[in-house]
């Protein structure tokens, strides 16, 4: 599939006698500037979700987007190297990279087309309103799951933080109890950044996010050329936490670097791979918002922010592997000393690059549920905060009350991931760029059919190895 002509192509304008039909005329306008390709009447509210006329720029657009692409996944991806192969690794992760770039191509194209900037919009217009409902249910789904996975590693790793730069026991104070401190943070932190109004707001917070992981990348490469080769002893570390651990197959416990691996690990990090550049919900919502708007200024943001990511995924992956090499757990940060006073830094970076991220995830959520339950409404700020004060409190109680949400969640994301990223834009660009614009058997609309048949198979796989894993032995790999 020729996906890196396809990210960059625009379709042909129909060559026709005679006046072009609304859709294809939608899309010529497109072309010339977002427009929407039929007036509102007088009265009514415009079919495109907007509050106001788009004032973000394109740097803090970069860094919301790159914010949302960016999860708590990057801490096992020097894991999944170690079971794939270094060169195996690289070029899966930029296969992944075009493929994803490609998808947003087809949305923004949908948004052209129609003059939408609505995920659920799209989704009604392409499969009527059972598609509406069907694509805000998947993008709340996913997002209340991406949500609670980053909470769960502020319960689990902020009491570990705090105790050991207090030099205390776990159990030594309240301050120490994980459930309080997710309460805590929700108040103080997320909850008055997600009550603002525009999601460009964020961009302040995320480009501090994103350097918090840039400290995180920068003490990963240092920390290589710190230790050296520790496999030796740190190989009888892990050992003496796990005594009970299998034996990983197909590996050589060594200082030397494999290019290409093949193991029984790899089918379980294959698959999450495949979702580590996930943002496609917030892909509208940015685009609503960025100044001077255009299909080709929000593929820009997209590319620059994809880019930007596989260069951190990559280092992160190349520097973390080459540390600690065949001998690296899932979470790497657990590798190193704990009472290293770097390493303790790192880890509350990456804890507040994670707090920062829970308001660009949720805004998704409430644009979606205000486009189902409110399509035709004002903005409203009792509104507006009583859905991000429901989203925070059903999510703290699902990571305090309910210790398998992350299991369940698991299936919601292998197959919800891959609606998002495949399966929905191939389905909308089938069905909305009307035929007149590319007939049924043009090649880019043959390519988005294959596109959507990536991402069922995708979807058959990480279900098929998930339900295999829960059957057999727990898989160490996790994170968005």
């Amino acid at each position: 599939m020729a996906i890196s002509s396809a990210v960059g192509m625009e379709l042909q304008d129909p060559k026709m006698n005679g006046a072009l039909p609304a859709d294809a005329l939608g899309y010529r306008q497109e072309r010339e500037g977002f427009l929407p390709s039929h007036p509102p009447a007088p009265g009514r509210k415009p079919i495109e979700f907007m509050d106001f006329e788009g004032k973000t720029s394109f740097g803090m657009s970069v860094f919301n987007l790159s914010n949302a692409i960016m999860g708590s996944g990057i801490l096992g991806l020097a894991y999944a190297m170690a079971h794939t192969g270094v060169l195996f690794f690289l070029a899966l992760l930029l296969c992944i990279a075009f493929l994803s770039s490609y998808s947003i191509h087809l949305l923004l194209t949908c948004a052209g087309v129609v003059g939408i900037r609505a995920y659920e919009q799209l989704g009604q217009r392409a499969l009527g309103p059972a598609g509406k409902v069907v694509v805000a249910a998947v993008i709340c789904l996913h997002n209340v799951g991406a949500m609670s996975s980053y909470l769960f590693i502020i319960k689990s790793e902020l009491p570990l933080v705090i105790g050991t730069f207090l030099d205390m026991d776990s159990e030594g104070g309240w301050f120490l109890k994980g459930n309080l401190l997710i309460i805590i943070v929700s108040v103080l932190i997320i909850l008055p950044l997600a009550l603002m109004r525009h999601l460009g707001y964020l961009g302040y917070t995320s480009g501090l996010s994103l350097t918090c992981m840039l400290f995180f990348l920068i003490s990963v490469i240092y920390k290589k050329f710190q230790l050296g080769c520790p496999v030796g002893l740190n190989e009888t570390e892990v050992e003496s936490k796990n005594p009970t651990a299998l034996p990983i197959q197909g590996l050589n416990r060594s200082c030397e670097a494999h290019m290409f691996t093949v193991d029984s690990q790899m089918f379980y990090t294959v698959p999450i791979m495949a979702f580590a550049f996930v943002c496609h919900p917030e892909v509208l919502p940015i685009y609503t918002e960025l100044c001077r708007p255009s299909k080709h200024r929000m593929q820009a943001v997209a590319n620059v922010s994809i880019g930007a990511m596989f260069c951190m995924y990559g280092l992160t992956a190349t520097f973390g592997y080459l540390t600690f090499y065949n001998s690296v757990e899932a979470e790497m940060l657990h590798m190193y000393s704990q009472q290293d006073l770097l390493i303790l830094c790192v880890r509350l970076a990456v804890l507040l690059a994670v707090t920062l991220t829970v308001p660009v995830v949720l805004f998704p959520i409430r644009r979606a549920l205000q486009q189902l339950f409110f399509p035709s409404r004002d903005f409203s700020w009792p509104r507006h905060v009583a859905i991000a004060l429901i989203l925070l409190v059903l999510v703290n109680v699902l990571v305090i009350c309910v210790p398998t949400i992350r299991d369940i969640f698991g299936v919601i994301g292998s197959t919800s991931a891959p609606s998002l990223i495949f399966i929905l834009p191939s389905i909308f660009y089938l069905r909305i760029v009307p035929t007149e614009v590319e007939p049924l058997y043009s090649w880019p609309k043959i390519q988005a059919l294959c596109f959507g048949l990536l991402g069922v198979l995708f979807m058959a796989i990480s279900l098929g190895f998930m339900f295999a894993n829960w059957a057999t032995v727990r898989s160490p790999v996790s994170g968005h």
